[in-house]
C-alpha cells in the first residue's frame, strides 16, 4: 500500500550537499516511492535536479525548484510554484538547516543567520502553507530539528541549539493552534547521523579535516554504538506525514540511537 498516494509533498532542502544520501534527498525519494508527487526545493539547483531525476528514474513524479528559502520572496514563490504544479500541498517538510560553532562571542550576523536558516524560514513556510492545508481540510508538516535542541551534545553551538529548541516549541504551539483545522505539525529530532555533511563540512569544523577520527568519535557516543543515516530520518518523516499518524500532532520522534536518553559518559 502506498502511504502517500495522490498527495503532493513540498520538501524544502531536498538536495544533498555532496554525493550520497542527505536527509532531504532520502525523504524526497521515500515519499515518492510511497506515491507522493514531490516538489523538491533546494538552493543548489543541481542538487534539486539530482533528487528529482532519481525519483523520475524510479517511476515517480517530481519537480525540482531552486530557491534560498531564507529569502522571504523566494520562499513565497516556491510555495506558489508548487501550487501551480500540483494544485495542493498535503505534506510540508522543513529540512533546511545548518550549524555554526560558537557561543555568546559569535558575531551578530552569524547568530542572525542561524535563526534565519533553522527557524525563521519554518515560520514563513507555515505562514504560506498552513492556510492552504486548512482549506483542503488536512495536511501534515514535518520539521527536522536536532538533539542539540534538547541537550548539550559536546560542542559549543549556542545559536544552532537555541534555534532548534525554538523550532521544537514553535511546532508544538502551532500544532495546537491548527489542530481543529485538520493540520498536523510534528518534529523529527535526529541525533548523530552519517550523511555527506559529516565528510563535506563537519570534519573540517570539528576534526581538522580528519573525517575518520570524527566518524569514530560520533560512533562512540550513542548507546547503540553507531550513527544513524538519512533513511532513519526519512522513515520517521514518512510516518508523521502519512495517515498512520493521523492522531499525532505537536510532538517529536527522536531518532538518535538512545543518545538523549543516556546519561553523560565519564571521560575515558
Amino acid at each position: 500500500m502506498s502511504r502517500l498516494a495522490d498527495r503532493a509533498a513540498l520538501v524544502l532542502g531536498a538536495g544533498s550537499v555532496a554525493p550520497g544520501w542527505g536527509n532531504g534527498k532520502a525523504i524526497s525519494a521515500l515519499f515518492a516511492r510511497e506515491g507522493a508527487r514531490v516538489f523538491a526545493v533546494d538552493r543548489n539547483e543541481a542538487a534539486a535536479r539530482e533528487t528529482a531525476a532519481i525519483i523520475e528514474r524510479e517511476g515517480g513524479s517530481a519537480a525540482p525548484h531552486a530557491a534560498d528559502v531564507t529569502d522571504s520572496a523566494a520562499l513565497e514563490a516556491a510555495v506558489a510554484a508548487c501550487l501551480r504544479r500540483y494544485g495542493r500541498i498535503d505534506a510540508l517538510v522543513n529540512n533546511v538547516g545548518g550549524s555554526a560553532p560558537g557561543g555568546v562571542e559569535m558575531d551578530a550576523a552569524v547568530w542572525d543567520r542561524q535563526m534565519d536558516t533553522n527557524l525563521r524560514y519554518v515560520w514563513l513556510a507555515c505562514k504560506h502553507v498552513l492556510p492552504v492545508m486548512a482549506r483542503q481540510g488536512a495536511g501534515a508538516v514535518v520539521n527536522i530539528a536536532s538533539v542539540a535542541g534538547l541537550r548539550h551534545i559536546g560542542h559549543d553551538l549556542a545559536a544552532y541549539a537555541a534555534s532548534k529548541a525554538g523550532l521544537i516549541q514553535f511546532t508544538r504551539v502551532t500544532a495546537v493552534s491548527w489542530a481543529a483545522k485538520g493540520v498536523r505539525l510534528n518534529c523529527v529530532v535526529p541525533g548523530l547521523m552519517h550523511t555527506p555533511l559529516v565528510e563535506h563540512r563537519l570534519a573540517g569544523e570539528r576534526a581538522e579535516g580528519d573525517a575518520a577520527a570524527l566518524i569514530a568519535a560520533r560512533r562512540r557516543q550513542p548507546p547503540m554504538g553507531r550513527m544513524g543515516d538519512a533513511w532513519d530520518v526519512a522513515y520517521a518523516a514518512l510516518f508523521l506525514a502519512c495517515d498512520e499518524s493521523k492522531y499525532v500532532t505537536g510532538t517529536e520522534i527522536t531518532v538518535d540511537g538512545g543518545l538523549v536518553a543516556s546519561a553523560p559518559r565519564p571521560p575515558a
